[in-house]
């Protein structure tokens, strides 16, 4: 294991992680095993709950609920949707369809809850984000903060967000960067105590970290 790198107020921890993985397969059988992640930096920034910024992969983070960038239907086909299915199991994908048929439609910059199927996770909350040049800010605002919210409802203690409505719905990651900021700076959790906000690749969290440190250093 590498050693860990302390920065005053804003923690960067460079760490070999283990997680628990299925790739084993046999005739009758598949075995669990442990494989190690590559190295990866977190920044932490202390808002009176605590921050990750964190590049990996959202579907092997351990918290009691994983957001997902969702779109109305919940129908998860691709992107961070298709990455959770995949790993969590097509549970996630039935409990959608289900949820869609109950109760219609997610508005945009709203909601939905699931099980979170064999994920590190209890729940999977499907955040539904705008569409770049169709949506405005404020739906990709109600996004990130009903994502919260919705963890304090359910009396969650962490919760993993992607960058919502930067995939296929184009928003620019500095754009998603400073609403997320925005929203984690005026939060005041009740319950929630971790929020950790998992980038997939360099430049992803290259840019998140750069406005985060803008945009929260006075908080933290």
């Amino acid at each position: 294991m590498s050693p860990k790198l302390v920065i005053h107020n804003h923690h960067i921890r460079s760490e070999r992680r283990i997680v628990e993985d299925f790739t084993l397969t046999g005739a009758s059988q598949r075995e669990r095993f442990k494989i190690v992640l590559e190295d990866y930096l977190v920044k932490t920034f202390n808002l009176g709950f605590e921050v990750d910024l964190m590049k990996g992969d959202i579907t092997k983070i351990e918290a009691d609920a994983i957001v997902n960038a969702a779109n109305s239907y919940l129908s998860h086909g691709g992107g961070v949707a298709w990455a959770i299915v995949r790993r969590g199991g097509e549970a996630i994908q039935r409990e959608s369809d289900q949820y869609v048929r109950e109760h219609g439609p997610v508005p945009v910059g709203e909601v939905a809850v699931t099980g979170a199927g064999s994920l590190r996770a209890k729940y999977v909350i499907h955040a539904v984000g705008p569409r770049y040049g169709l949506e405005g800010e404020d739906k990709l605002h109600s996004a990130i903060r009903r994502s919260l919210e919705k963890a304090e409802e359910l009396g969650l203690r962490s919760l993993a967000l992607p960058a919502i409505s930067t995939g296929i719905y184009g928003y620019p990651m500095e754009v998603c960067a400073r609403v997320m900021a925005s929203v984690l700076r005026s939060y005041k959790p009740k319950i929630l105590e971790k929020v950790i906000v998992v980038l997939y690749d360099d430049m992803a969290y290259s840019t998140f970290e750069k406005v985060f440190t803008r945009e929260l250093q006075e908080s933290s």
